[in-house]
Protein backbone atom coordinates (compact mmCIF):
# COMPACT_ATOMS: atom_id res chain seq x y z
CA UNK A 1 0.00 0.00 0.00
CA UNK A 2 1.31 3.61 -0.76
CA UNK A 3 0.71 5.29 2.41
CA UNK A 4 1.87 8.85 1.81
CA UNK A 5 2.67 11.16 4.15
CA UNK A 6 3.88 14.56 3.32
CA UNK A 7 6.52 16.40 5.84
CA UNK A 8 7.20 20.46 5.61
CA UNK A 9 11.18 18.98 6.49
CA UNK A 10 13.33 17.89 3.47
CA UNK A 11 15.44 16.04 6.15
CA UNK A 12 12.35 13.79 7.24
CA UNK A 13 11.34 12.61 3.39
CA UNK A 14 12.36 9.86 2.09
CA UNK A 15 11.67 11.13 -1.60
CA UNK A 16 11.98 14.49 -2.88
CA UNK A 17 9.08 14.58 -5.44
CA UNK A 18 8.41 17.37 -7.53
CA UNK A 19 4.64 17.52 -9.58
CA UNK A 20 5.50 18.28 -13.48
CA UNK A 21 3.22 17.85 -15.98
CA UNK A 22 2.36 14.40 -17.60
CA UNK A 23 4.43 13.83 -20.06
CA UNK A 24 7.78 14.68 -17.84
CA UNK A 25 6.20 12.55 -14.59
CA UNK A 26 8.27 9.82 -13.64
CA UNK A 27 5.28 7.71 -11.73
CA UNK A 28 1.65 9.11 -12.67
CA UNK A 29 0.08 9.10 -9.43
CA UNK A 30 -4.11 8.45 -8.60
CA UNK A 31 -4.99 9.65 -4.88
CA UNK A 32 -7.34 7.39 -3.40
CA UNK A 33 -10.11 7.82 -0.62
CA UNK A 34 -9.28 4.85 1.82
CA UNK A 35 -6.34 2.33 2.47
CA UNK A 36 -8.20 0.17 0.90
CA UNK A 37 -7.69 1.63 -2.41
CA UNK A 38 -4.15 2.21 -1.82
CA UNK A 39 -1.95 -0.22 -3.73
CA UNK A 40 1.09 -0.33 -5.37
CA UNK A 41 3.03 3.14 -5.79
CA UNK A 42 1.01 4.78 -7.98
CA UNK A 43 -2.32 4.82 -5.67
CA UNK A 44 -2.00 7.01 -2.93
CA UNK A 45 -3.71 7.18 0.47
CA UNK A 46 -2.20 10.94 2.07
CA UNK A 47 -1.95 9.93 5.53
CA UNK A 48 -1.94 12.92 8.30
CA UNK A 49 -0.23 10.31 10.64
CA UNK A 50 3.68 9.62 10.14
CA UNK A 51 3.76 6.64 11.66
CA UNK A 52 1.24 4.81 9.48
CA UNK A 53 2.93 6.28 6.12
CA UNK A 54 4.88 3.16 4.02
CA UNK A 55 6.60 6.68 2.52
CA UNK A 56 7.36 10.38 3.76
CA UNK A 57 7.43 12.87 0.60
CA UNK A 58 8.88 16.26 0.53
CA UNK A 59 7.78 18.23 -2.62
CA UNK A 60 10.36 20.50 -3.85
CA UNK A 61 11.02 21.79 -7.30
CA UNK A 62 12.01 19.56 -10.14
CA UNK A 63 15.70 20.68 -9.74
CA UNK A 64 16.18 19.32 -6.30
CA UNK A 65 13.36 16.11 -6.90
CA UNK A 66 14.35 12.32 -7.05
CA UNK A 67 11.13 11.57 -8.61
CA UNK A 68 8.66 13.46 -10.84
CA UNK A 69 4.75 12.62 -10.61
CA UNK A 70 1.77 13.75 -12.14
CA UNK A 71 -1.52 13.79 -10.64
CA UNK A 72 -4.41 12.02 -12.35
CA UNK A 73 -7.93 10.80 -12.00
CA UNK A 74 -8.73 7.34 -13.03
CA UNK A 75 -6.74 4.26 -11.89
CA UNK A 76 -5.85 3.03 -15.17
CA UNK A 77 -3.63 6.13 -16.22
CA UNK A 78 -1.70 5.43 -12.57
CA UNK A 79 1.64 3.79 -12.64
CA UNK A 80 5.83 3.98 -13.57
CA UNK A 81 6.14 5.65 -17.15
CA UNK A 82 9.93 4.52 -17.14
CA UNK A 83 11.96 2.64 -15.36
CA UNK A 84 13.03 4.00 -11.65
CA UNK A 85 15.28 3.53 -8.93
CA UNK A 86 12.02 4.04 -6.12
CA UNK A 87 10.10 1.32 -8.29
CA UNK A 88 8.08 -0.59 -5.21
CA UNK A 89 9.82 1.96 -2.46
CA UNK A 90 6.95 4.04 -2.06
CA UNK A 91 4.65 1.35 -0.93
CA UNK A 92 6.59 -0.87 0.87
CA UNK A 93 8.79 1.27 3.20
CA UNK A 94 12.59 2.34 2.23
CA UNK A 95 14.75 4.09 -0.18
Amino acid sequence: MARIYQTNNMGEADVRVAIVQRGNADLLVQRVSSWGLAHGDAHWFLTRERQDASASVYFTSPGFAQLTICFVDHAGEAGWTRPHRFKGCLSHGGT
